[in-house]
């Protein structure tokens, strides 16, 4: 793969802005892991996910309270990807590593694979955050052009409308296509995944088995084939619509900037922390629903600048680095509203798709 770095011989940002972020959990005598808060929502969240999987299989109710309780089961699963796994595989939710590692495998709960997610994301998205052929994040296949580098085909014109549909369809892909691809094919984009364990090895396996079993051979033998099939699809239909849309608004929006590479090795003309900062956007900071329920990644340049700290602390921390970026003149990315960056997320694609003559190649 090209190798890409940063010009980090003057972080003077990044200096900056970590003192003032450390500032403010000494002067507090605070941790920066999870708290009540955050234990709280998994003391809510996996009882109330088990309890609506128990409840679907006892098959006992209407077709309408079958859909509704399908599309409900797929936003409380999200939910737990965004406040539980996401913290745990950072390492975020609590000090003690056993712990974060028990509870990042709720990731496998819900069909995928942490150790795959956490290069996937942790390593190359966090570090190569919209860099175009390095970031596997806006690499989504031939019929979404994300950024003004990516070859541009007639079908485009129209992705800001069948986005939607393929958003949809995301986590099925994810978790019975993209998943066994990376982990034959050892590669992630351009990145190789240089070892994978014994225990991983396992992990992989017994997980993807158990998946089968408790969401297809289990409410097969007690709902039928059909019923099974209606649900399962409901509930990855909200879960892939839901999960696509929200990691969309951090990074493929108006606001954003995006860099490229190709075979060449590259440097990108500012430190790390800057380019994290104009590649990422906030949305909804003042919305205390939306808050609660995607886990604090409406707080994207704080989990970029910080993803080792817990989203609790995020809204208290929106603050200091909004100043910090006031003093040192950079941008901070934010749409006050959830629908306003949705907005912005589809007009961007809509311009992508209709603006191909930027890309040299068409």
């Amino acid at each position: 793969m090209p190798r890409v770095t940063f010009d980090n011989r003057n972080h003077l940002f990044l200096q900056s802005v970590r003192a003032s972020v450390n500032t403010y959990f000494q002067n507090n005598g605070l941790k920066k892991t999870g708290n009540w808060k955050l234990y709280l929502k998994a003391i809510v969240l996996i009882p109330l996910g088990i309890g609506m999987y128990i409840w679907l299989l006892l098959g006992n109710y209407s077709w309408p309270v079958g859909v509704l309780l399908s599309v409900l089961l797929g936003l409380t699963l999200v939910c737990i990807a965004f406040n539980v796994m996401h913290d745990a595989c950072h390492g975020s939710y609590s000090a003690k590593k056993w712990v974060n590692e028990f509870m990042g495998l709720s990731m496998n709960v819900l069909g995928s694979n942490a150790f795959i997610w956490k290069i996937k994301h942790n390593i190359i998205h966090h570090t190569y955050t919209n860099i175009d052929g390095v970031d596997s994040d806006i690499d989504n296949g031939p019929l979404l052009r994300q950024c003004n580098t990516q070859k541009w085909r007639p079908i485009h014109r129209y992705q800001f409308i069948y986005m939607f549909i393929l958003y949809s369809v995301s986590t099925l892909a994810w978790m019975w296509g993209t998943d066994f691809y990376k982990y034959f094919t050892r590669k992630i984009q351009s990145t190789v995944i240089s070892k994978i364990d014994a225990r991983q090895h396992i992990i992989f396996w017994f997980s993807k088995v158990l998946y089968a079993f408790f969401y297809a051979v289990v409410p097969i033998y007690f709902l039928g084939w059909q019923a099974w099939l209606t649900g399962f699809l409901i509930l990855h239909i909200t879960m892939g619509l839901v999960l696509s849309v929200v990691f969309q608004l951090a990074h493929v929006v108006e606001k954003t900037s995006f860099e490229s590479v190709t075979e060449n090795d590259k440097v990108i003309a500012s430190e790390w922390a800057i380019h994290e900062v104009k590649t990422t956007a906030d949305f909804a900071p003042r919305n205390i629903v939306i808050c609660w329920l995607v886990g604090g990644l409406n707080f994207q340049i704080e989990h970029h600048l910080f993803p080792q700290i817990s989203h609790v602390h995020y809204p208290a921390l929106s603050k200091i680095i909004r100043k910090q970026c006031e003093l040192f003149g950079l941008p901070y990315n934010y749409y006050p509203t959830m629908r306003q960056a949705v907005y912005s997320h589809v007009r961007l694609m809509k311009q992508l798709g209709s603006n191909y003559q930027q890309y040299e190649n068409s």
